[in-house]
């Protein structure tokens, strides 16, 4: 796209005009063309993505791939089988002496093709009869009354006028 900017900037078109026809915002534009006016075409040119680089080599990223398909049990984790973000960040942090955060092991799950989980959280000991109880006895109590049925108002902070239509002010005689 900045490519069409600086193309359509050797033209003679204006920024703002660039925005419109290529979609972006005037503020992008304007800074395409001010780059474009200081280097030229190479101004533009990408820089590739953003964002830091993977600190692992690809010698590593295959191997924690590996890892990862030998599942959680292999590596500790013998409660469930589920790779969740937190658990590939310690294995990461374990294995390749790096530090991952959450997020960043997400997205590198993500580019190696595997999703990360979220293991369901169930309480061990739930005893179905004392909640019934509870939503029998106790809820009702909690919960209280709901609205009274009656008059209301459309405005929250002005109640409904007992005098009823502004008719009845003063200068509503008058024609």
């Amino acid at each position: 796209m900045r490519m069409q900017a600086a193309e359509l900037f050797e033209q003679k078109v204006r920024p703002s005009e660039v925005a419109r026809r290529l979609r972006v915002s005037v503020k992008s534009a304007y800074q395409w063309h001010q780059l474009w006016r200081d280097g030229g075409v190479r101004a533009l040119a990408s820089r590739g993505p953003s964002g830091s680089r993977c600190r692992l080599s690809s010698r590593s990223l295959k191997k924690l791939a590996a890892y990862l398909e030998q599942g959680p049990a292999a590596h500790g984790w013998v409660e469930d089988q589920v790779w969740t973000a937190s658990r590939v960040a310690t294995l990461i942090g374990r294995k390749f002496h790096v530090s991952y955060s959450v997020s960043g092991a997400t997205r590198l799950m993500h580019r190696l093709g595997f999703s990360p989980q979220v293991p369901a959280r169930r309480v061990a000991e739930r005893d179905e009869q004392a909640v019934a109880v509870w939503k029998e006895a106790t809820w009702s109590e909690v919960k209280g009354p709901g609205r009274l049925a009656g008059a209301t108002s459309a405005s929250r902070t002005k109640p409904v006028s007992p005098a009823g239509r502004p008719g009845d002010g003063p200068g509503a005689g008058a024609e």
